[in-house]
């Protein structure tokens, strides 16, 4: 029960159409739309761009008395579309229908072009009813300009957890439309519950600077009146330029310690499958929160889950709501499944990337929770034998870099994760390093099966050698061709848990491979935030604990920033670490080195002073201070997070740019 949208093409990038149509604001008035047009004797619909049958998978236009369906395209003649079969727009000449319904925003030159054909009496409907209002666009020229359209959903909650206390979530991004040139960004927001319902609606205007940005639940319910809330924030930026893409960190935290985590942004748009879901230990539950994207519903038997590499997909029996949030209990439909095995979703583009939410139990006690996200997985790729024969151009090619936390005080564990669904094989060997750059040890995965989940403690590897005690290094995911039988696809991803020896908290993080750090390219890598690759720059966002000037807090922010090369790059980095308060002002900056194909590892505290973090902590319009981490010599990749004063908790999850 795929929905038949189109939402993202890897070569022509968003589709704005199903943002436009779906959004949660023109809901209600495409519905008051569709009321008009069940009334009519008979409505004849035209569809120049081919958006119709997209429409009709968002709301109910099957149930209209539809008299006959129009195309303007010749080669779209005589298809099936809404239970008609097309015929060319100079039948409408002749059409008997009382009614009809034009499918296309800015509507006024269609209508033009059609007028001649148009019967006397009959009454002319567009989706130019169901534009927003012309201040909440910021291309009011072309209403389906992506620009218009920059959007995304948090999973956003505040409820007490079962101690006494309270969970909240925490959305933190910066204006980073501003160097794009954006001017007066506004974020319009609106919450929407379990239920599919808006419970606020407000604006959030934020510099004319790159200020930070920080949205919090407590502060939100507070504001609202709100007791309890589980569901989504839907965010809608104005003004956007640059990047149609709201990009933020989210942190989900209790008022316990121990309820501390963190998950990047939702990807704005809904795809077929993901992938990368872990099954539950004995002592654990693991949820997938399931947030319709869509002002239609689930429908029950839509979405289903299945255990990477077999074929047996289990269904749920359950339709949720438009724009609901759902729970499901991964055990419900897969009660054998256990770590490390990994879990397929099937989504069929009703949601946007999910977060997985999993709980350490005593019983049926909750001891601790951390949530994490699933990842995209491609319909669209075929093995590529000519990624093994650049190996002479490109050294290492695509390289997946992750942290190793100081292996006294944590364990790092590394789980390959098929992420395409033609993926059957991964010839896959796994580097370690320390800070330096200095290879400490490899591992060999062999040529893994689809069906295959094979967790990887660095521990095992690196057998007690006195290496990344007290220090962080990093690893390094890679192809093996020399075990290869089939090609690969460059779409390498891996999950990588970290366990505290202490108190058993956790963190995990989830992404994919890129090439790092060379001057030749090969589609689309070295990937460029902005303009053409190859990307050899860096820009990535720090977000910071809101309470960083206390000098006795309860958190610190760290960041484990790569240095990954490809190959052979400038031996050292010229690493900025700009500390940016709420206006958006710079307040103060730091210079790191790291060597080519090492990393570092810092705390917030130990590199600002506290002059410095209280003038950042200083709130802004729109919310406190932030580090923009920029280098103009080499692409880094980072990993970011929150860890309590005695190491006992944290959180950690992997830092976006822009």
């Amino acid at each position: 029960m795929t929905l038949n949208i189109d939402t993202f093409s890897n070569v022509k990038g968003g589709f704005p159409f199903f943002k436009a149509a779906g959004h949660p604001a023109a809901a209600p008035l495409a519905k008051a739309m569709l009321a008009r047009l069940s009334a009519a004797r008979a409505v004849a619909i035209y569809d120049p761009s081919g958006f119709a049958s997209a429409l009709a998978e968002l709301f109910p236009l099957a149930a209209l008395p539809i008299h006959e369906v129009l195309v303007q395209d010749l080669s779209a003649l005589g298809r099936p579309v809404l239970g008609k079969t097309t015929q060319p727009v100079t039948d409408l000449a002749s059409s008997s229908a009382s009614h009809l319904l034009v499918v296309a925003f800015d509507a006024d030159k269609v209508l033009r072009d059609i007028s001649q054909l148009v019967p006397d009496g009959m009454e002319i409907i567009t989706l130019d009813e169901l534009r927003l209002p012309k201040n909440r666009l910021t291309n009011k020229r072309r209403y389906l300009d992506p620009l218009n359209f920059a959007t995304n959903f948090a999973f956003f909650r505040d409820v007490p957890d079962r101690r006494g206390g309270r969970l909240h979530t925490r959305v933190a991004t910066a204006n980073y439309w501003h160097r794009y040139g954006g001017a007066n960004v506004t974020l319009w927001l609106t919450l929407i519950d379990e239920q599919g319902q808006a419970r606020a609606e407000w604006d959030l205007a934020l510099p004319d600077a790159p200020g930070g940005v920080t949205i919090d639940s407590a502060d939100v319910c507070a504001r609202f009146g709100l007791e309890d809330f589980t569901g989504q924030l839907f965010i809608h930026a104005i003004g956007a330029t640059g990047h149609d893409i709201v990009k933020y960190a989210l942190d989900t935290y209790g008022d316990d310690p121990r309820d501390l985590s963190c998950t990047h942004d939702a990807n704005a748009w809904p795809a077929d499958f993901y992938a990368g879901l872990p099954a539950p230990r004995p002592d654990e539950r693991v949820r997938l929160w399931i947030q319709n994207s869509h002002p239609c519903p689930i429908p029950s038997g839509a979405i289903g889950l299945n255990l990477m590499g077999d074929d047996q997909t289990v269904w749920l029996d359950r339709e949720i709501e438009p724009f609901g949030t759902y729970a499901l209990d991964v055990a419900d439909l897969l009660p054998d499944a256990q770590w490390p095995a990994q879990i397929e979703v099937h989504a069929g583009k009703h949601f946007v990337r999910p977060r997985y939410e999993i709980e350490s139990l005593t019983g049926d006690k909750v001891e601790r929770r951390r949530t994490a996200h699933v990842n995209v997985e491609r319909t669209d790729l075929e093995p590529d034998p000519r990624i093994a024969e650049i190996g002479n151009l490109m050294g290492k090619g695509f390289i997946l870099p992750a942290p190793i936390l100081p292996r006294d005080s944590f364990r790092s564990i590394a789980l390959p994760t098929p992420m395409a669904t033609t993926q059957e094989t991964l010839p896959l060997r796994a580097l370690f390093y320390d800070a330096a750059g200095q290879e400490i040890g490899r591992h060999a995965f062999g040529e893994l099966a689809r069906s295959d989940s094979v967790a990887l403690d660095v521990d095992d590897v690196l057998n007690g050698a006195d290496v990344l005690r007290d220090t962080a290094g990093h690893m390094e995911l890679i192809y093996d061709f020399g075990v290869a039988t089939r090609g690969v696809d460059g779409w390498l991803h891996g999950l990588f848990r970290y366990e505290a020896r202490s108190s058993g908290h956790a963190a995990e993080t989830s992404f994919g491979a890129h090439i790092f750090n060379t001057v030749l390219t090969w589609n689309n890598e070295p990937q460029s935030y902005s303009g053409a690759p190859p990307g050899l720059s860096t820009r990535l966002y720090l977000r910071t604990d809101p309470a960083m000037a206390v000098a006795d807090g309860d958190h610190d922010t760290f960041c484990h920033l790569i240095y990954p090369a490809s190959t052979p790059w400038h031996a050292m980095s010229e690493t900025e670490l700009l500390l940016h308060d709420g206006a958006g002002l710079v307040v103060a900056e730091e210079t790191l080195h790291i060597p080519c194909g090492g990393s570092v590892h810092f705390r917030l505290s130990e590199t600002f002073g506290a002059k410095a973090r209280a003038a950042a902590a200083e709130p802004g319009p729109a919310g406190s201070g932030y580090v923009l981490i920029r280098d103009t010599t080499c692409r880094l990749f980072g990993y970011h997070g929150l860890i309590a004063r005695d190491g006992s908790a944290f959180s950690l999850d992997h830092m976006f740019g822009f």
